[in-house]
C-alpha cells in the first residue's frame, strides 16, 4: 500500500518583482526544511525576501489547518519546501521621457510565486541516526510510552 503524500501549498500573486529576482531567493530555499528555509528569507537582504517569508508561513499555517479539519496527523517538523515557482505575471507598460520631446517605452515586470510544502517519507532519528518511516516512528513513540 502507497503511502500517499500530502502537497500544501499558497500563492502570491502580482508581486511587483521581476521573476528572475524572485528566483534567486527561491533557489535558496528550495528543498530545505521549513524551519531552515523560514530562517533564510528571514535574513536575505533582497527585497522580495520578507514576501517570500510571508508565504512559507502561510503555506505551513494551511498545511496544519487542512490537516486539523480532516484529521491528519501532521509533523511540522518533518515539512518542507517542495516546489518553490516564481512565473510571469502581466507586465505593466510605462513610458519615460526621452530627450527632444521624444518618450522611451519599458515594462514594469510582475511575478507569481506559488510555493508548496509537503511532509517527508522518511526522517532522520534524533536518537539513534537512523532514518525511519512516519508509521514506524509512530509505533516507536507509542512503544515508549
Amino acid at each position: 500500500m502507497a503511502v500517499e503524500i500530502k502537497e500544501y501549498r499558497a500563492e502570491a500573486r502580482f508581486q511587483r518583482v521581476s521573476p528572475q529576482k524572485a528566483r534567486l531567493v527561491l533557489d535558496l530555499i528550495k528543498g530545505l526544511g521549513v524551519e531552515q528555509a523560514l530562517t533564510t528569507a528571514q535574513f536575505t537582504k533582497k527585497r522580495i525576501a520578507p514576501v517570500i517569508h510571508k508565504l512559507l508561513t502561510s503555506a505551513v499555517d494551511n498545511a496544519k489547518y487542512v490537516c486539523g479539519e480532516k484529521g491528519i496527523d501532521l509533523d511540522v517538523d518533518n515539512l518542507y519546501v517542495k516546489q518553490a515557482l516564481a512565473n510571469d505575471g502581466p507586465r505593466l507598460k510605462r513610458i519615460r521621457p526621452a530627450p527632444m520631446g521624444r518618450a522611451f517605452r519599458y515594462q514594469r515586470r510582475t511575478t507569481h510565486i506559488i510555493l508548496s510544502v509537503a511532509e517527508r517519507a522518511t526522517a532522520v532519528d534524533a536518537v539513534d541516526g537512523k532514518a525511519t518511516s512516519k508509521k514506524a516512528r509512530a509505533t516507536k513513540t507509542k512503544a515508549t510510552k
